[in-house]
């Protein structure tokens, strides 16, 4: 069997880049496989220095991130230990804000959860350096409180509304790999949707019960409901 390299001092196979121990590489100096960036240990990646899967990112642990050193997976943003952040330097999850050590911070250095403020060790702040969580929140633009809110039986569905699909190469036209020119090193592409399209979806499995249930949120108002989602669940 030849090695089939038309790069250089390449001891894998298949390798289009230089100095490759792994195989099918068109990048330089990877372990390992199919990687079209530089110095990474891992597989698929089209960033540098990469020891986890599949990232367009560089120096990262962790697997599907865009971002770079991240230890966590499938970041957007950069120096995340958790997964799932669009913003860097957190440590918990979905945060899109930074420097967060809670989940679902839209804020930033927030060690609480939930918080669109700044500096929060508290829950569901809207402002700033808070220990507390409050006892109220905005629900449909008035005023509720945060246990009711939070004992109200909520329907399924309404979790079933996702802001983004993974779209698998067999699945992408030729118009999406034209806009995400490095699909094939990750298999595919993150779709953003359409979220009213999303909510129609996600409706077309609701029963009579669920959106029952939807009207007896507290506060419920039909018409701040179809604004945002698109959806008339007026009686």
């Amino acid at each position: 069997m030849t090695n089939s390299n038309t790069g250089n001092s390449n001891t894998g196979y298949f390798n289009a880049g230089n100095s490759n121990t792994g195989y099918f590489n068109a990048g330089n100096s990877n372990t390992g496989n199919s990687n079209t960036g530089d110095w990474n240990a891992g597989d698929w990646n089209a960033g540098d220095k990469n020891a986890g899967n599949s990232n367009t990112g560089n120096s990262n642990t962790g697997d599907w991130n865009a971002g770079n050193s991240n230890t966590g997976n499938s970041n957007t943003g950069d120096w995340n230990a958790g997964d799932w952040n669009t913003g860097d330097k957190n440590v918990g999850y979905f945060n899109a804000g930074n420097s967060n050590t809670g989940d679902k911070n839209a804020g930033n250095s927030n060690t609480g959860n939930s918080n669109t403020g700044d500096w929060n060790a508290g829950d569901w702040n809207a402002g700033y350096f808070n220990t507390a969580s409050p006892k109220t929140i905005n629900c449909f633009n008035s005023e509720c409180d945060v246990d009711i809110w939070n004992e109200a039986k909520k329907p399924d569905w309404i979790f079933q509304v996702y802001p983004t699909s993974w779209i698998r190469e067999r699945e992408m036209n030729d118009e999406e790999k034209t806009a995400n020119p490095k699909f094939y090193i990750c298999g595919g592409y993150l779709k953003k949707n359409n979220m009213k399209e999303e909510w129609k979806k996600a409706f077309a499995s609701a029963s009579k019960e669920d959106i029952e249930l939807v009207r007896r949120l507290p506060n419920f108002d039909p018409r701040i409901f179809e604004e945002i989602t698109g959806l008339n669940l007026g009686e």
